[in-house]
């Protein structure tokens, strides 16, 4: 690459590993003496790099985002994106291109609750721990290889997750929103409607339907239901009640609706739940 150091390493995972754990695709540092532009678009790919030292700037979908030191890149490589050092003040990299059939749900939920492609967590260690880790990796001939990098992309991805939404400049759940949370697990067993919510805690239902599902990824209703689910395995598992007992006290209005749920999610009755566990 003109103008610049670099170290990368290309991979070709097997069939198996495509269809069944994350994946490097290439990974690597860089080190730039003078400015040099790389664009990519419609790549299967998603991009993490951290900056290590310098300035620089990113483009995404035509918006231009101006990084330094300690400054981390996530993005989804299928929209058009460029990256550019300074001139001035020259940055180094590391970097690492990832897929597999899980990537762009990740990606997804990320973009769902206003993950941003810029992000500046409370420190780089590590970042730089899990990438020089892929970086070695991709060197081994460990059977394992392909384990080991699924588990340490799943770290990266959940790293990245935790200093955004649980850092305290990005996103933090708002208390209200937390006490929404705790108000479910106490009164699952209740019937519980979303005006009911909405009154209780002095907000808008549209408002809450569309900020509880960006703030914890899920519906107020689906996240209700694994409840009561949850308390229901383990009456069933813990003690003598019966179906229709364990229904009602659980929140479902009548044993066969409760069936119907369970069964949906479980791909098992309650009975049959019980028998095998």
């Amino acid at each position: 690459m003109p103008g610049s150091a670099s170290e990368r390493i290309l991979t070709t995972p097997s069939a198996y590993t495509k269809a069944h754990y994350l994946y490097v695709q290439e990974a690597g540092t860089l080190k730039s003496v003078e400015p040099h532009i790389s664009r990519r678009e419609q790549l299967e790919s998603c991009l993490f790099f951290i900056v290590t030292k310098g300035c620089g700037s990113v483009v995404l979908n035509g918006n231009r985002h101006v990084l330094q030191a300690g400054d981390c890149v996530f993005i989804n490589c299928r929209v058009p994106y460029s990256h550019e050092s300074s001139r001035e003040s020259p940055w180094s990299l590391m970097w690492v291109h990832f897929h597999g059939p899980q990537a762009d749900a990740f990606y997804r939920l990320y973009q769902k609750r206003d993950g941003r492609p810029v992000f500046t967590p409370p420190s780089l260690a590590p970042y730089q721990e899990i990438l020089q880790l892929l970086f070695e990796l991709q060197q081994s001939d460990d059977a394992l290889s392909d384990l080991l990098c699924h588990r340490y992309l799943t770290d990266l991805i959940s790293q990245i997750f935790l200093d955004v939404f649980q850092g305290s400049g990005n996103a933090a759940i708002p208390d209200k929103f937390r006490n929404i949370r705790e108000y479910l697990e106490s009164h699952y067993a209740e019937k519980i409607s979303l005006d009911r919510l909405s009154e209780a805690f002095y907000i808008s239902k549209y408002h809450l339907l569309r900020e509880y599902k960006r703030l914890f990824g899920t519906t107020i209703q689906n996240d209700l239901t694994s409840r009561r689910l949850t308390k229901a395995k383990s009456l069933l598992r813990f003690s003598k009640e019966s179906v229709e007992s364990i229904a009602l006290s659980c929140g479902f209005q009548t044993s066969s609706y409760f069936i119907k749920v369970f069964k949906q999610y479980e791909n098992l009755t309650p009975l049959e739940y019980r028998r095998k566990w």
